[in-house]
């Protein structure tokens, strides 16, 4: 059996930077203490991440703490909204712009906006980065730093009876507990860690 800990990132300050650069907030940096708690008595083997820096820094700290390197895997990054900077002067991802813009994704995995990704385009890149790390990484326990909907799309590949209000409920950080035999899906448990 193979076991991935999907663990969503903590809680960004998105005032700072850009998308992928968004460093953890002051409460996203202490519950990287959570993860590491979560996390140190799995038997962990790998730990893999998003290159975006919030999932990055919120494995982090577990990966110091056993000393594993941090396996940066493109395809497990976050979807691109848009070419334009912001939805609507601001991304506020409480905001009533968002929340439609994302159930409209969630309905329909071909939208997306002008220079974006769809569902359908986050789930193909996410799926193949996942087959090729059960391939890799066989029999192992995996952790991968990651982000909301990338994960939903993921948990939906698996899982088709997962809710919009699942996905817009997801709190930051969370974990989504799979394993596999081989290839096949066996189970998920979903972990609300705080």
């Amino acid at each position: 059996m193979t076991t991935l800990y999907f663990i969503r990132h903590a809680t960004p300050d998105r005032t700072i930077g850009v998308d992928a650069t968004h460093p953890l907030s002051e409460k996203g940096q202490r519950d990287v203490a959570l993860v590491t708690d979560y996390l140190q008595d799995k038997s962990i083997n790998t730990v893999l991440s998003s290159p975006f820096k919030r999932s990055y820094d919120t494995v982090a700290g577990f990966a110091k703490a056993a000393g594993l390197p941090i396996e940066v895997i493109e395809d497990f990054r976050e979807r691109k909204v848009s070419d334009a900077k912001v939805i609507g002067g601001v991304i506020d991802y409480t905001n009533e712009e968002f929340v439609a813009y994302a159930k409209k994704c969630f309905e329909d995995f071909s939208y997306k906006l002008p220079g974006g990704e769809c569902l359908t385009e986050v789930q193909a890149r996410n799926i193949a980065a996942l087959e090729e790390v059960l391939t890799r990484y066989e029999g192992k326990n995996i952790v991968v730093g990651t982000h909301g909907t990338a994960l939903s799309t993921i948990i939906l590949f698996y899982d088709p009876s997962y809710t919009f209000k699942e996905w817009m409920s997801m709190p930051m950080p969370w974990v989504a507990k799979m394993t596999f035999k081989g290839k096949t899906f066996i189970a998920i448990e979903k972990v609300n860690i705080e």
